[in-house]
């Protein structure tokens, strides 16, 4: 094999290195390029009476996250989930009554079931494709206040029962 050869072959081999990880990892602006689909990290809420809080700078820094909140009722623990999406943060029931998950991966706009792989859209809940669409994830209504994020527990117990009845 001569040198222009070599040479040919190493610079096709810089190009579909180029092509396989996209231009924004190489010298673009990181903030534009997608991170990939990101696992939900268990956080601990701190839950006053009626009163479930969780920092938004833990949301925000881990993209992804759940939680549980004791209801001290006969639903027992309801698990939560908050991510970011966009300029935003949000926070839905985190529950797929069919096949019993309570973890969901986001990946760009998309929340995919840990366990059926059941895709919902992140912004409205609703379902997209799989076996578990006809249980849409339940916005919870939150405050901010000092950057923390401030849920009701009735309105999580709500969220909850919606997305289990549903189907």
């Amino acid at each position: 094999m001569n040198l222009k050869n070599v040479r040919s072959i190493g610079i096709a081999m810089v190009l579909l290195l180029v092509a396989s990880f996209g231009l924004g990892c190489i010298g673009g602006d990181s903030s534009t390029a997608s991170a990939g689909p990101v696992e939900a990290t268990w956080i601990t809420a701190d839950v006053n009476g009626d009163v479930v809080s969780i920092p938004a700078t833990v949301v925000n820094d881990n993209i992804n996250v759940h939680f549980k909140v004791n209801t001290n009722t006969e639903l027992g623990e309801i698990a939560v989930m908050a991510f970011v999406l966009g300029d935003e943060i949000v926070i839905r029931s985190n529950v797929c009554p069919p096949c019993g998950s309570i973890g969901f991966t986001l990946d760009d706009g998309v929340l995919v079931c840990d366990s059926c792989s059941t895709t919902f859209n992140a912004e409205t809940g609703n379902g997209i494709l799989g076996a578990c669409v006809d249980y849409p994830k339940e916005n919870i209504p939150y405050t901010e206040s000092g950057g923390i994020l401030l849920m009701n527990v009735n309105d999580i117990m709500t969220a909850h029962q919606n997305t289990v009845i549903r189907g």
